[in-house]
């Protein structure tokens, strides 16, 4: 096992690593006490030997691996990579590339939804892994002999899940498939923590425009407060705060101490200030400037629910008979917009997803085609 401490030895490893066909990386960081991810550990399985980089190290300059990252002709597999292509944005500036994603390759191939990285190893290669490490301070040094080799072993046997998922995707010809999810992880606007946008993460059903209004302005505040501050968004206030202040909108510092989690003190001090603040100026918005919601009213309401549960039945009819994971052909939110629409902007009406799923969700709808058990299974069958 190789700790890697010090530039020239990262260096060394990953100009080693250049004729490579591929590399496999995982990393280890603690998030639950601030905004920002801190990078604790990087494990990167090579060509002949699997390393561990300490980021914590000091003096230690990452530039070799971000070269690495960046390299077009080396392919990055990640399991579940999106928290660790966040990570290295953050720190790169760029999205690392090419990358192949193990978890959504494997729900390609028909492991379910979000399998997790055990269980794909255990499918796989027959091994197990020792998940006692697994919740553990990873910035606390030295790090334990134990929690060195589980997290080494999140490359090792990433090499051979790889290798057996790359294979199959060839054989079943779903290379394009998997194309289609990973250019949504190559996407820089993935990453993105615009502060402008973060009310559309608020679950309001609220048609109340000027209370989204001072949702939105609040959820803005409350992301640059806690970017800022480099803590949680929930030290600063939680979502159902800011739900109620959206609802009641008070106008001062003792309206304010009357909702729940504001003691006195902190409606009265900077925190509670700059709160009344944001709701005072979206007081006079005019209404061309109020939001709808995070998506347009769309009569969703509408929708028959018996509708919808045969358009789940579908999903799941299909999903087995293809061998894919259902989340990666529709989820509820598709099929309630194939409800209402067969136009419907969604990626279940468009390229492969259509032709094994989306068109048949939409003879469903226009009574072409129905639904039939038979020998413990659902079939589909043609009225035409």
């Amino acid at each position: 096992m190789r700790i890697i401490t010090d530039t020239q030895s990262l260096e060394n490893f990953c100009t080693a690593q250049e004729s490579a066909d591929y590399v496999t990386i995982d990393t280890e960081f603690m998030r639950d006490t601030s905004y920002w991810p801190r990078l604790c550990l990087i494990q990167v399985g090579g060509i002949e030997e699997a390393v561990i980089i300490d980021p914590l190290s000091e003096g230690l300059e990452l530039d070799p691996l971000y070269a690495l990252l960046r390299n077009p002709d080396v392919i990055k597999v990640f399991h579940a990579a999106r928290q660790d292509l966040e990570i290295f944005y953050q720190r790169m500036g760029s999205v690392p590339a090419p990358v192949f994603d193990t978890q959504v390759a494997a729900m390609v191939c028909g492991f379910g939804d979000q399998v997790s990285y055990e269980k794909l190893v255990a499918a796989l290669t027959s091994k197990s892994i020792d998940k006692g490490a697994r919740f553990t301070d990873w910035s606390r040094r030295p790090l334990g002999e134990k929690q060195l080799s589980y997290a080494l072993a999140d490359v090792t046997h990433l090499r051979d899940v790889y290798e057996k998922l790359r294979k199959r995707l060839e054989r079943n010809g779903r290379e394009s498939w998997l194309s289609d999810e990973m250019a949504v992880l190559a996407d820089p606007e993935t990453y993105e923590n615009d502060p402008e946008k973060a009310w559309l993460r608020l679950k309001s059903r609220s048609r109340d425009r000027r209370a989204l209004a001072v949702m939105r302005a609040l959820a803005t505040w409350r992301e640059k407060e806690a970017q800022s501050r480099d803590v949680p968004r929930s030290r600063i206030l939680k979502d159902e705060q800011l739900y109620d202040l959206a609802s009641n909108r008070p106008e001062t510092a003792d309206g304010l101490a009357r909702l729940r989690g504001f003691s006195g003190d902190m409606a009265k001090g900077r925190i509670g200030r700059e709160i009344l603040a944001v709701i005072s100026e979206t007081a006079n918005l005019p209404k061309n400037k109020l939001p709808e919601g995070p998506s347009a009213p769309d009569n969703r309401e509408d929708a028959s629910p018996a509708l919808i549960e045969l358009l789940k039945v579908l999903l799941k009819a299909k999903s087995e008979e293809h061998d894919i994971a259902q989340k990666l052909l529709a989820n509820v939110s598709d099929l309630e917009q194939i409800a209402l629409d067969d136009a419907a902007d969604v990626p279940a009406l468009k390229g492969w997803r259509r032709e094994i799923f989306g068109r048949y969700a939409l003879e469903l709808k226009q009574g072409k085609i129905a639904l039939s058990a038979e020998d413990r299974s659902v079939k589909v069958l043609s009225l035409d």
